[in-house]
């Protein structure tokens, strides 16, 4: 018997990653595209959409075999209005002390204020994963792959 075709929030979600996912790779395919070794412009935009748009159908996939109970109206009766604020205001802390702090402040700030939307989360277990990502942020950006964002602004290290 076939199950009847009910929209869920998965569904929504799928299909925003898929439409985003095709527009960057589309758009992407403007720029030059160069191979794995040279990469240019164009590359990442494109990859980056392909696996995006391929994660979007997955999700709207998983939809598919769900028994999770269908979505009766688009908006939630409480709105989780702390966690919205935490995970746009992390980016705009990421911006304003990347240009005024440097690389540590602005991504332990960003990760710390995201981690903070989650209702589960605690201010030690933020601090933690805000940590780690920096150390690993300053790893991989500053020293392996030379990316020019100083790691305070005002002090040479």
């Amino acid at each position: 018997m076939l199950k009847k075709f009910a929209w869920k929030r998965d569904y929504y979600a799928g299909g925003l990653m898929l439409l985003i996912g095709v527009g960057a790779a589309v758009t992407g395919t403007g720029y030059k595209f160069g191979t794995l070794a040279r990469m240019g412009p164009g590359f990442m935009p494109v990859v980056l959409g392909v696996v995006l748009a391929f994660l979007g159908l997955l999700i709207a996939g998983t939809a598919l075999g769900s028994s999770e109970p269908d979505d009766k109206n688009f908006l939630p009766d409480n709105p989780q209005w702390f966690g919205w604020l935490c995970i746009l205001g992390g980016p705009v802390l990421f911006i304003v002390l990347g240009l005024y702090g440097g690389m540590i402040p602005a991504v332990f700030a960003c990760v710390f204020v995201c981690a903070l939307g989650d209702k589960t989360a605690t201010y030690k277990s933020s601090a933690i994963l805000a940590a780690g990502v920096t150390v690993f942020g300053v790893l991989l950006f500053h020293y392996l792959l030379n990316i020019p964002f100083q790691l305070l602004r005002g002090v040479n290290l």
